[in-house]
């Protein structure tokens, strides 16, 4: 029965990978932890004279580098200068070249969030009137790309390498102290430290590029690595590097000296083994939280211990768990069942740990029961509570099967007294090789070789035995199809969670998208009370070339005060220089007119004049008068409504 479950295990594990490969594929660009909240002047809007500065403010502190904030005209050229400053509190601005002409201008931005993660983004403003421009904004992404994938995997198998060293380690130190010297035990917890290690490893060399081009050139920048290592994650991550030579040292002893030693000097090695593992456990634990999500907003100096307390929590059971599933399915001996039994009462101490750290961390970063349905970070905080409850009630299963298990001193005798009765194809297996080691032992005196030869046959049997013993009993095998169950749906947990902390929490986004909504409020109330009204009015003086465009702006378009300006183009849309230009209105429904404005050259194509009055709502004749030369000029006209 248990040959035939080992090619469902593999299909079990293949799938599983698969799965998780798509939560990470599905992950995208890292999520924007820091929202961009307001901007001066605002997206969209048309301002009359040019701004000395663009500001920017964010939902909190943001690091910022030379070219983080850039400010580009309709051509996709540079008129910023200097380095952003942070002006006050989360808002940060860059100084503007004087004398800009009228235009669109595209500001863009690419920072990173006090938690460690990329912002980037862009928006469009107008100086006189809107205009044509090169500049694209719809790649303005971060952590994108083939650079952020491999970002993004290398988060999963660092969450999975630190699981898996401190809960192996934990479970053997608490649960199973025969379990230091079974090799399969061992492996593990060591494949947990070189995950964890290259990951870390990875992290630090793609993070210059991570958060920065994005590409893989940028790599191997030593001066990009220089300004990493300078920052609050480079910080992190060398730490990490650090913690983890001394838990190279600590699994050198818990799989070394460790089993080697009497019991009294193995219960002061314990003592000493679970006291330095739980201060280093709890460092590479605060490498996460000193850089991440707790490390930001609410309450950091509760939030803090709170992270490092979940994820060791998270390490304990689940680590263990896989600890648990190699002693089942790879460990030559049986595992005891007092010490699946205190597995079981250490994964129900850590799912009460994560439970109430869970709580506290949902309402951090939520901040309402409405962001669990209309986040993303909600959405996928629900699929992990699900995934965290099918974990549970598996546990409970295997807790059962638990409870069942016999112990190993029965289940021996059992295999010893059905091999004497009834031996099988297995056992008749077993007699030849029983034979050929007496064969091998009666020429043992004459040649030493044959000596190794025949320990080597007699470590086979036995080997041969512990593994027929440990798979005959039934219930051990539901426990270990339960474990085994267990181990897959963790594995996709451990992948929602590596998506989940790359996702904007619930309450930045909520909060980002008040104040969208608070700034397309005010912007539509600007554009009620500035609508605009463009006219395109073509005109030909007849002379040599006399014709062109007369384009009109008036500017909000209501009764009062309005500012007007024209723009005069030749029918190729370059600038007209023509000697003088008139405009007048008139209401011809209420014989009120012509109202005479003689605007004011700005500069080649572009006059205008401010507080032009027009006293009354309705369908008002815009005329305007346009010389070309000295002798040569037109009146054309069209209606636009205003009020």
């Amino acid at each position: 029965m248990t040959q035939t479950i080992a090619p469902r295990v593999r299909v079990l594990v293949l799938l599983l990978l698969a799965a998780t490969g798509l939560l990470l594929a599905g992950a995208g660009p890292a999520s924007a932890h820091a929202a961009l909240t307001g901007s001066d002047p605002q997206q969209g809007t048309v301002v009359a004279k040019a701004p000395d500065q663009v500001s920017l403010t964010f939902s909190e502190k943001v690091a910022m580098s030379d070219g983080s904030l850039r400010v580009l005209d309709p051509k996709g050229k540079r008129v910023d200068e200097g380095k952003p400053a942070n002006v006050s509190g989360t808002t940060y601005a860059v100084s503007l070249h004087s004398g800009l002409p009228d235009g669109t201008y595209t500001v863009t931005y690419q920072v990173v969030s006090e938690d460690s993660h990329p912002v980037a983004g862009a928006y469009t403003f107008s100086i006189g009137a809107p205009s044509r421009t090169s500049v694209s904004v719809s790649d303005q992404t971060a952590g994108g790309g083939a650079v952020g994938w491999l970002y993004g995997f290398g988060r999963y198998v660092s969450y999975a390498g630190f699981i898996v060293m401190v809960g192996g380690a934990a479970f053997v130190l608490a649960c199973w102290q025969r379990g230091s010297g079974v090799r399969a035990v061992q492996r593990l917890v060591v494949s947990g430290w070189l995950a964890l290690a290259a990951a870390t490893l990875l992290l630090l060399l793609l993070r210059g590029s991570y958060t920065g081009s994005g590409t893989f050139g940028d790599v191997f920048d030593l001066s990009l690595l220089g300004q990493v290592l300078q920052t609050k994650t480079g910080a992190a991550l060398v730490s990490r590097l650090l913690l983890l030579s001394a838990a190279a040292l600590f699994i050198a002893v818990l799989f070394g000296a460790y089993d080697k030693r009497e019991d009294e000097e193995k219960r002061d090695l314990t003592f000493g083994l679970a006291i330095g593992g739980t201060v280093v456990a709890a460092g590479l634990a605060a490498s996460w939280a000193m850089a991440e999500h707790a490390s930001t907003g609410l309450q950091t100096g509760i939030a803090m211990p709170v992270d490092v307390l979940h994820l060791l929590a998270v390490a304990a059971w689940l680590g263990g768990l896989c600890a648990l599933l190699v002693a089942l399915y790879r460990a030559d001996t049986p595992i005891e069942r007092s010490a699946v039994r205190r597995f079981s009462t250490l994964a129900f101490t850590s799912v009460v740990t994560l439970v109430a750290t869970g709580v506290y961390q949902s309402w951090r970063q939520l901040g309402s029961w409405s962001a669990f349905t209309e986040t993303t970070y909600g959405q996928l905080l629900l699929v992990k509570i699900g995934l965290v409850a099918l974990l549970v009630g598996i546990a409970w299963i295997s807790r059962r099967w638990t409870a069942r298990l016999g112990d190993t001193a029965a289940a021996q005798a059992v295999i010893e007294e059905s091999e004497t009765e009834a031996p099988e194809a297995g056992d008749a297996d077993e007699t030849v090789v029983r034979e050929k080691a007496h064969v091998s032992a009666g020429a043992a005196g004459a040649d030493s070789g044959r000596a190794a030869q025949l320990a080597r046959q007699q470590a086979a049997v036995d080997t041969a035995r512990r593994k027929r013993q440990r798979d005959a009993d039934p219930d051990r095998f539901g426990l270990r199809r339960s474990v085994l169950a267990e181990a897959g749906v963790a594995v996709v947990l451990l992948a929602v969670t590596t998506v989940l902390t790359q996702t904007e929490p619930g309450r930045t986004e909520e909060e980002a998208k008040a104040a969208t909504s608070s700034s397309a409020s005010s912007s539509s109330s600007s554009a009620d009370t500035s609508s605009a009204v463009t006219l395109d009015i073509p005109f030909d003086t007849g002379g040599e070339d006399g014709k062109g465009i007369a384009r009109v702006d008036l500017n909000p378009a209501r009764v009062g005060a309005n500012e007007m300006h024209v723009y005069v183009e030749r029918p190729n849309g370059r600038a007209f220089d023509v000697p003088e230009v008139k405009v007048s209105f008139t209401l011809e429904a209420k014989n009120i007119g012509p109202l005479p404005v003689t605007p004011d050259r700005i500069t080649t194509g572009h006059w205008t004049a401010s507080g032009v009055q027009l006293p009354m709502a309705g369908d008002w004749k815009v005329a305007v008068t346009v010389r070309t030369s000295d002798i040569d000029q037109t009146t054309v006209s069209k209606n636009a409504q205003i009020g």
